[in-house]
């Protein structure tokens, strides 16, 4: 019995068919699709093309899983950047699936955890929780274009996944430099308040870097000139995380200083999150950083702001923390909610 996942972003649509293999919990992926967002005029019409003109040689799926990127009300979401509103029961009606759910791409990451394979995660600190400890309470962390936060309960393979907006709370400086970094953010962005997310992204990570570039020791630095380029061009700033990590692998001591700060604030959400859920099941990070970061997870810099939470450091040692290295975990855990949904 096959059935349908789909991780569906403002900049890309990614569809797979999935079938029910008999010795593997783990859904198996047997065919999948890109597609650009902006080359379409709605998502029913990238559905159509992927289900009609893609997958005439396999059998119609019977359940799907749509991963959206934006906020989910009744089975409903709405892209904003491209004006798509989304329903999950047209969806099913028009394309006979027996059973259809919209979730949010962060929190569907949930679904996925009980199916991961030894070569999707690795591990930073095993952690023992001690045995009057739940160890069904999962929480995730993932920084990419934004910050998602999501919990879980995970009991065998039944599984509740906990909505959060915790990436929106507001971020702490731990240092002068920092309390200064906020500052010139709240300046720069013309903002009230600096959320954790305006950091502890991509785009944060941008927004650190332009402004260590503001001062003055930094005017000649060779940025300066792809920081005017990006005032006229936003596609080069979305480059722009990448060109900072590898001017710091390069040895570039004012980028390895971004990362730094970077690294430092992601560590201490990370130690917050966990002492919030104590999530003795696991704390897993993910999101498009992860993999490209996860050298830097395991540095003395990283769990020495993870565990600088004074008296309660020694639990923050007892729970499992794990980085997500599958580029592709959205649509896996699409595909594992999919699956489930083929009892219902």
């Amino acid at each position: 019995m096959n059935f349908l996942a789909c991780d569906l972003g403002g900049t890309k649509v990614l569809l797979g068919i999935f079938k029910k293999d008999v010795n593997d919990n783990s859904p198996h992926l047997i065919l999948k699709k890109k597609y650009i967002s902006s080359e379409w005029g709605s998502f029913e019409l990238i559905l159509e093309d992927f289900l009609l003109n893609k997958c005439q040689n396999f059998n119609h799926p019977s359940s799907a899983c749509f991963a959206v990127a934006g906020p989910i009300s009744n089975n409903n979401a709405r892209i904003i950047n491209l004006s798509w509103n989304i329903s999950g029961k047209a969806l099913k009606n028009k394309f006979k699936f027996k059973s259809c759910e919209l979730i949010n791409d962060f929190a569907v990451q949930i679904y996925g955890i009980p199916f991961l394979k030894k070569n999707q995660y690795s591990t930073i600190q095993n952690g023992v929780p001690s045995e009057s400890a739940n160890k069904d309470l999962h929480a995730i962390v993932g920084a990419g274009t934004g910050l998602g936060i999501a919990r879980g309960i995970i009991s065998g393979n039944k599984v509740e996944v906990l909505a959060s907006e915790g990436g929106h709370v507001e971020y702490s400086p731990k240092s002068e430099l920092e309390w200064e970094l906020k500052n010139w953010l709240k300046n720069y962005l013309k903002v009230e308040r600096v959320s954790c997310e305006r950091i502890i992204s991509g785009t944060g990570l941008s927004r650190i870097a332009e402004w260590r570039l503001s001062k003055s020791d930094a005017e000649n630095h060779p940025l300066q000139t792809y920081l005017k380029q990006i005032k006229i061009s936003n596609d080069l700033r979305k480059q722009l995380p990448e060109k900072i990590c590898n001017l710091s692998t390069k040895g570039d001591q004012l980028m390895i200083e971004v990362e730094k700060i970077w690294l430092g604030a992601y560590a201490s959400l990370l130690g917050d999150v966990a002492l919030q859920e104590l999530c003795f099941g696991g704390l897993w990070i993910s999101g498009g950083t992860a993999p490209k970061h996860f050298k830097n997870f395991k540095s003395d810099l990283f769990m020495k702001q993870f565990f600088d939470k004074g008296r309660l450091k020694d639990i923050l040692k007892t729970i499992p923390m794990k980085v997500i290295l599958d580029e592709e975990f959205g649509l896996f855990s699409a595909a594992c909610r999919a699956k489930m949904l083929l009892k219902t």
